[in-house]
């Protein structure tokens, strides 16, 4: 491999790890610690774990890395304890959302202690401080280089709830740096990247350029995890989902079109979708009318028409060769 090629591969990295099987746990911090070491590298050192941990590591875990970015999914089944810091790091920011469980930082006489509750997110600036976590805890940890972000923090933390239109964006960016990092070239590194930090930066600013092409994606994937938590609501529409992530109609509408699909009809898909799945209930199969009114269509009629375009068959004909 050329030198061209060399930076190009150091420049993303992909891992995952699931030691919550009970044949996995004696091997799951040094598997943990070698993809750490070999995937994602010397600019983001791990701390040092306490022997508890290290000795009774059991969590679901998947690790991706951009350039000076690295996103860090832990579902621990177990107590998560630092017993030191780390040495040689860059002057970074993190972002810490918790999803479920208790993150917790610092506790030492040097530095305070911060507590992240489920739902909540820290953001701060500053030397890596040690962490625990509750055993069923859920986090995403961004790692991301000073610069984006220190100018507006200046050595400070923040603590706020997850669930703006900005953290939307971005938690629905990094899912898909996730899934397609493996496969990305150097322009598509590139972009994620960019789109990162410019979605970071909105976070701590409270908005986001919405006429920026590179954020599409994330936005029509925020739309996405919006509207599937909430198909059977009446009033799902574009408008409700522009209004929730803080972009006019006809951002988001764009944004759709350019991926190839339109509002409504991705809404109208999954509703269909979960209609389809209660077709083959194995009790309590709901009525046609019933279907058709908790997944909102206008009646029996539209939802028959639009279930047979979308499958081939109608729904009873659906349900007969299912139980078949």
């Amino acid at each position: 491999m050329d030198s061209t090629g060399a930076d190009f591969a150091a420049s993303r990295g992909v891992f995952a790890v699931d030691s919550t099987d009970p044949g996995a746990v004696s091997r799951g911090f040094d598997i943990f610690r070698h993809g750490w070491q070999t995937q994602v590298g010397d600019g983001f050192p791990l701390p040092t774990f306490s022997p508890m941990t290290t000795g009774d590591f059991r969590v679901r875990s998947r690790v991706a890395k951009l350039r000076d970015v690295a996103v860090t999914d832990l579902d621990s089944a177990s107590v998560i304890r630092t017993a030191g810091t780390p040495y040689g790091y860059d002057d970074q920011v993190r972002i810490y959302v918790v999803r479920r469980g208790t993150w917790t930082l610092g506790a030492s006489a040097d530095h305070d202690e911060y507590t992240v509750a489920a739902g909540q997110f820290l953001l701060r600036h500053g030397p890596p401080l040690h962490f625990g976590a509750t055993p069923e805890t859920t986090v995403r940890i961004l790692t991301l280089p000073s610069a984006v972000l220190a100018p507006r923090l200046r050595n400070r933390s923040v603590t706020e709830a997850a669930d703006s239109a900005e953290m939307r964006l971005l938690m629905a960016h990094t899912n898909m740096v996730h899934a397609t990092v493996a496969d990305l070239g150097p322009t598509g590194v590139h972009a994620a990247h960019g789109a990162m930090l410019e979605l970071a930066r909105a976070v701590t600013t409270g908005r986001f350029d919405d006429a920026e092409p590179g954020l599409r994606p994330a936005l029509v994937q925020a739309a996405k995890v919006l509207a599937d938590g909430r198909l059977a609501d009446p009033e799902l529409s574009a408008a409700m989902l522009a209004r929730e992530l803080h972009v006019s109609v006809r951002t988001l509408q764009r944004a759709f079109t350019m991926a190839g699909e339109s509002v409504t009809g991705y809404i109208r898909d999954r509703r269909l979708a979960q209609a389809r799945l209660a077709l083959t209930a194995p009790s309590h199969r709901p009525t046609v009318a019933e279907l058709a009114a908790y997944w909102q269509f206008a009646d029996s009629s539209h939802f028959i028409r639009a279930f047979k375009k979308r499958y081939g068959q109608t729904p009873a004909e659906y349900a007969r060769s299912a139980r078949s």
